[in-house]
């Protein structure tokens, strides 16, 4: 009986070793079929709205992508479909650093997408970096992103104009277009100098803004003088203290370096309570639908600095694009895509785009194919007509433009019209019966 028993055991282990070689579940090993974008997006906090945004607009790349196919990653022979995470930062350095660690360790993502504001982004890069994981920064305008020297960002790749670029082509366009426009109306001397007043957030982002302002003035020798410069910190939404001595200055134009939570509030303050009639210019990242809404009559014949509007379509090859991809948000989501979704829609492309160049998801090499790619434009203009990161920085290069937003009494709201450089031009530049010039 003994022998028998040891018998019976022999047999039941040599038949789970049977079963368990025949087995038809995939092998811890086994690649899996899909490759998995984590998107960092702001769904909560004072960015919200835009993160909403560029969330929706990634999930838009992703069914277009998927529903084409997927992306066919060579060295399986397969095709695979786009997986996307989402990464709520929260509107903050500390929720950055916890949805980023998140996505890589639990969720394990290929690549990441996304990135706002450039303070949460710099207190995460440290963690994509320790994880050796590509990153298409579609926001976070401040150039430190990928030039800092103090972490290796090697596998970080910034699609969005840096704070150098479009600080500098605002401010050419204030010398170029609106102080010939004040001083012409007013009977200043050509030569008077316009008075500019920055009001910046307290961030990398802000700082990059004033710093670019003050070296295009110097570098290219115009008659600008620099007012004012006054600081708020991120997610301030009280400003009339700040305004109130900005007045007093007496500004021809202001600008702000301010998100959409931000700059609302702030130039409805300066009309409805201060007094402050003048130019009010913006950046980019505040072309968003609810940026038009929130201003309402406020806004009227303010300047915002471009790559991608909801409303104006820059005249071009990638107008048919941008009409498309306008339809297709607003047949899923309701209403219009803002700037930032736009750069995110085209960063997922991109990610999917470095798969099938590299033939593998492996994380290295999607950010060696990332290094060398050449994606044609989609949504938004680009110097030479593609998406390229072939330069020492890892930076894209957008084609900017200037938007003045006119009242519509028809919509009962804000729409822009392209006002520079003058081969976008829809319309020239204006200067409302309200305003008043800083001084003479």
């Amino acid at each position: 009986m003994r022998y028998t028993g040891l018998i019976l055991i022999a047999g039941v282990v040599l038949a789970a070793v049977l079963v368990a070689g025949c087995s038809t579940e995939p092998a811890a090993t086994e690649t899996p079929a899909t490759l998995t974008v984590g998107v960092v997006a702001s769904m909560t906090g004072p960015a919200s709205t835009t993160g909403k945004d560029m969330w929706q607009s990634a999930q838009l790349a992703a069914d277009e992508i998927n529903a084409k196919g997927g992306v066919f990653v060579k060295s399986l022979g397969k095709n695979m479909t786009v997986r996307l995470v989402q990464g709520d930062d929260e509107s903050t350095r500390e929720g950055g650093q916890k949805a980023v660690t998140r996505m890589i360790t639990d969720d394990r993502v290929d690549v990441l997408v996304g990135g706002f504001s450039s303070a949460v982004v710099t207190a995460h890069q440290s963690i994509v970096a320790e994880n050796g994981v590509p990153y298409i920064i579609t926001g976070a305008s401040s150039p430190t992103i990928t030039r800092r020297t103090d972490i290796n960002t090697s596998m970080m790749f910034h699609h969005c104009p840096t704070t150098d670029d479009y600080g500098e082509k605002t401010t050419l366009f204030v010398d170029e277009t609106v102080r010939p426009a004040v001083n012409e109306k007013f009977g200043f001397p050509p030569g008077r100098p316009l008075r500019l007043a920055v009001v910046y957030q307290d961030s990398p982002y802000g700082k990059g803004v004033l710093s670019a302002v003050n070296e295009t003035i110097t570098t290219h020798g115009l008659d600008i003088e620099l007012v004012a410069s006054e600081a708020f910190k991120m997610g301030e939404t009280d400003f009339r203290t700040i305004l109130t001595s900005v007045k007093a200055k007496k500004p021809d134009v202001i600008y702000p370096a301010a998100f959409l939570n931000e700059q609302v509030p702030m130039m409805t303050q300066a009309r409805r309570d201060v007094g402050l009639d003048t130019i009010f210019l913006a950046v980019e990242c505040n072309d968003d639908p609810d940026y038009y809404k929130g201003l309402g009559q406020y806004g009227d014949s303010s300047v915002i600095e471009s790559r991608f509007s909801p409303y104006a379509i820059p005249k071009g090859p990638i107008a048919a694009k941008v009409t498309a991809y306008r339809n297709g948000y607003s047949a899923r989501f309701g209403g219009f895509p803002g700037m930032m979704g736009a750069s995110t829609y085209e960063g997922v492309y991109v990610a999917v785009a470095a798969a099938e160049k590299a033939g593998s998801t492996a994380r290295a090499e999607l950010a060696s194919a990332l290094s060398t790619i050449a994606v044609p434009e989609m949504v938004e203009s680009m110097e030479g007509g593609v998406i390229s990161f072939a330069n020492p920085f890892r930076e894209s290069r957008s084609n900017l433009y200037m938007e003045q937003l006119r009242w519509d009494a028809g919509l009962q709201e804000l729409r822009p019209v392209i006002v520079w450089p003058a081969e976008l031009m829809e319309s020239p530049f204006t200067l409302p019966a309200w305003y008043r010039p800083g001084s003479g």
